[in-house]
């Protein structure tokens, strides 16, 4: 089955991948339990730099709390938005930072998003809180490193500020809406937290892009620059199979919207209230184009089912 992973503009840090903090740490704060020094931008919202860690890094994943924020507890499950900044261990250069590119990043707690020591690092922790992760290969990206900047069996080690925490709902809950147009597809309107089903037509596809309610709520109204936490099937017009279906790894996805290079996708969204399913039809010019991508065929009108669960 092929993922969509592909149509969005993602960070290093992904595997394919709100309350203030307190004012406590102060621009020289120094570093316990063996972690790498902040040398500067110590508090929660400054980009911070790190020294080198010394010595042989930890083996076991250690998290430091630099600054404790007063937000809830993360759990598995949560959709959370964090900044961050990352580096080697050996290295005081960072491979990658949320900071620069003023776009905090976006995952689903404990759903195997991100590298291990992530998921099992951040757990617990609060909102609003900066923490201070080293990462041990086995729980990082291991014998085979990420590209040039993670070498093999790299220690990682990552400051990290958590924004906000939001919690998922299974399913979208909102009030049946009439699917009376014999040319498009019928959507399940299951509220149980499985897949709903999609029957696709014996007619030709829309030539436009359709975003019809399947079941509308009375959420917030979603806009290019949020990022939506969602669960979606995805199916091609012509023979109907599923090609992508978050129901079937049983992870949701965060799609920040003004990344999302699929036009219809975000198009189809951008407007639609939270806690909604949205049927979306998506016509060739609007989605993969005029060229075979992902082993969907050239041309192809795309169908999705999406379940806006929450945005951030």
């Amino acid at each position: 089955m092929r993922r969509l992973a592909g149509l969005l503009v993602v960070p290093l840090l992904l595997l394919a991948t709100s309350a203030c903090g307190d004012d406590k740490a102060s621009d020289s704060a120094s570093s316990t339990n063996g972690a790498p020094a902040i040398t500067a931008g110590a508090k929660f919202g400054e980009k911070p730099t790190l020294a080198k860690g010394e010595g042989d890094p930890p083996k076991e994943l250690k998290t430091e709390v630099l600054s404790e924020g007063d937000g809830a507890k993360l759990k598995n499950g949560d959709a959370i938005q964090v900044n961050y900044l990352g580096q080697a261990w050996d290295s005081d250069k960072p491979f990658d930072n949320s900071f620069d590119r003023k776009q905090p990043f976006d995952l689903t707690l404990g759903a195997g998003m991100v590298i291990q020591g992530w998921d099992k690092g951040l757990v617990g922790q609060k909102v609003g809180s900066r923490v201070e992760l080293v990462i041990p290969p086995d729980l990082g990206y291991g014998e085979q490193g990420q590209g040039e900047d993670i070498k093999p069996n790299a220690t990682l080690v990552f400051v990290v500020d958590i924004l906000k925490a939001t919690q998922i709902p299974a399913s979208a809950k909102g009030t049946a809406v009439a699917q009376d147009n014999i040319d498009l597809p019928k959507v399940g309107t299951n509220t149980d937290g499985k897949a709903p089903s999609v029957k696709i037509p014996k007619a030709d596809p829309p030539k436009k892009l359709v975003s019809d309610y399947v079941l509308e709520a009375k959420g917030d109204v979603v806009k290019e620059s949020d990022s939506v936490v969602v669960n979606y099937v995805a199916l091609v017009w012509k023979d109907g199979k599923t090609f992508d279906s978050t129901y079937e790894t049983g992870k949701t996805q965060t799609f920040p919207l003004a990344q999302v290079t699929l036009k219809g996708l975000k198009d189809g969204l951008i407007g639609k209230t939270v806690g909604s399913r949205v049927l979306l039809v998506v016509p060739p010019d609007q989605g993969l184009g005029d060229e075979e991508q992902q082993g969907i065929p050239a041309k192809s009108t795309l169908v999705f089912a999406v379940d806006i669960l929450a945005k951030m």
